[in-house]
């Protein structure tokens, strides 16, 4: 039985906090500011909803409720909005001469589409895998400038809440190709072709014709717009959307900030981590191994094998909607070893866009896949920035949707981008070493060490096995797949070993 405890933060206020913020101690990364979009060119009629459905351009707005539920209060500035077109596949055209017997291919000719940045592609089967490729072309919003055509990983089962888990039976969970971040867009195309029908092997059977590969049903293109980056933090002594005023006699005090106004989504997310940073802080502060030995409750005489905790951006740091995701968190009992991934969802972003990849990928994983929360627990950018993920705490055990069948006690980090053919950056190396020589220090993890993890039941392990991994393992060696691709996978051995240092050993 998974060991899960399930919690959630109690909040004095029945509706919303109303907190003075002190400025965090430092800053996140600049967060860029999106650029203003044109009125939708799309003409087909837009129906807000929660929840994708089959319906042609149904879009899921943060600002709806969920089916049958009254309409949330308007957004506040704290929660960018951001929006989900969901448009269902039918069967495109296709040449006279194709083959007889062969699956028909399925797609979206050429249109218009309010603004977008990612792209995926869900079915309504979550055990269902999709045999075949898929691929889109998008225009660059406001130009006539279409891309090549791109893949889109069709991955489904490898990254999921564990097969029996609340998670997994609670909700409706979708079967889904890996996201792609494509950028600011307003026109899409998209196709998927099914595999060929194998060939037949037994003699005499040249005549009888193969058997198609069927696609999933219910496939629909997800086209997701992050919303506008968070407003940047206040500077002291000057109110929010006002320029200081100057003193009319020298006497005068500075004006004071206005306090911040929190929801009650947002200080539950962000009373989590009360312990390492102020309420409704954008940054967990880094700390010096010194620092940080002291900030944690050693046994005594225990040696401190911990590294020095790194900077990292919190959930509101980087803007995600605290009304998307299920209110309580979900924890297990530890953190023996973490996962690396990379999230396939392309190279082609800035680190200044990362947070809106960030809040892409969240969208996608709860409104399109059907998951409770982001699924990983940190994310790391190409820049070596290193971002909170699923709501829950940092420090603490919080039960990921990362690598299927070893989602208990461990810990998923996504970096952002596709290492198959490309080299991960040293910056995004780096990160991922000083991210698990602290957070796998918290629970006296040895990077290069070995654990022994049971499997909750995945194509390479059946449920009940126990596996012998390393504590800083690949998300391929829990699950069949190409994940995290082979150039960051190479890469591991040098996180362990830069990890363990960091730790003092």
């Amino acid at each position: 039985m998974r060991a899960l405890l399930v919690t959630s933060v109690g909040v004095t206020c029945a509706a919303a906090l109303t907190l003075p913020l002190a400025a965090p101690a430092s800053s996140a990364p600049a967060l860029s500011s999106a650029s203003a979009r044109p009125p939708s060119l799309t003409t087909e009629p837009r129906t807000d909803t929660s929840g994708t459905s089959g319906t042609s351009g149904t879009t899921t707005s943060d600002a709806t409720a969920p089916d049958g539920a009254e309409p949330r209060a308007a957004k506040s500035a704290a929660e960018p909005a951001g929006s989900t077109q969901s448009l269902p596949l039918a069967p495109l055209a296709v040449p006279s001469n194709r083959v007889a017997g062969a699956p028909a291919v399925q797609g979206l000719p050429q249109r218009d589409a309010r603004p977008f940045s990612l792209v995926g592609v869900v079915w309504d089967d979550a055990e269902a895998e999709l045999h075949g490729t898929v691929q889109v072309r998008t225009r660059a919003t406001g130009t006539t400038r279409w891309s090549d055509w791109q893949d889109v990983e069709t991955h489904n089962a490898d990254h999921a809440a564990d097969l029996g888990s609340a998670e997994r039976e609670g909700r409706t969970v979708r079967g889904a190709t890996a996201p792609l971040w494509v950028g600011d867009s307003d026109g899409v195309e998209v196709r998927v072709r099914p595999e060929s029908p194998a060939a037949p092997e037994s003699p005499g059977s040249q005549d009888r014709a193969a058997t198609p590969v069927p696609l999933p049903e219910g496939m629909r293109l997800e086209l997701v717009d992050p919303g506008e980056d968070p407003a940047p933090e206040p500077a002291r002594g000057a109110p929010a959307n006002r320029a200081a005023v100057p003193a009319v006699f020298a006497d005068t005090p500075p004006t004071a900030a206005l306090p911040e106004v929190l929801t009650a989504e947002i200080a539950a997310a962000s009373a989590v981590n009360a312990e390492v940073a102020e309420l409704g802080a954008t940054v967990i502060p880094a700390l010096t191994q010194a620092e940080t030995v002291e900030s944690v409750n050693l046994a005594p005489g225990a040696k401190p094998y911990i590294g020095p905790r790194p900077k990292i951006v919190t959930r509101k740091g980087w803007g995600a909607d605290e009304k998307l995701r299920e209110r309580n968190f979900g924890y297990t009992k530890s953190v023996k070893a973490a996962f690396v991934h990379h999230s396939a969802t392309g190279n082609n972003y800035t680190c200044k866009q990362a947070p809106s990849v960030l809040r892409s990928i969240y969208r996608y994983h709860v409104k399109s896949s059907g998951w409770r929360d982001f699924g990983y627990n940190f994310a790391v950018d190409k820049c070596g920035n290193i971002y909170e993920g699923r709501a829950g705490g940092v420090t603490k055990a919080v039960l990921g949707a990362h690598t299927l069948g070893f989602n208990t006690n461990t810990m998923g980090i996504a970096v952002l981008g596709s290492y198959g053919s490309t080299n991960p950056p040293a910056a995004a190396v780096t990160a991922v070493s000083k991210l698990t020589a602290w957070k796998l220090g918290l629970f006296g993890a040895n990077p290069k060490g070995k654990v022994t993890l049971v499997s909750g039941g995945s194509n390479k392990y059946r449920k009940g096995v126990k596996v012998k991994m390393n504590v800083i393992s690949g998300h391929r060696d829990g699950f069949a797949t190409e994940c995290p691709g082979a150039r960051l996978y190479k890469k591991l051995g040098t996180a362990r070993t830069s990890s363990a240092k960091l730790q003092g050993r």
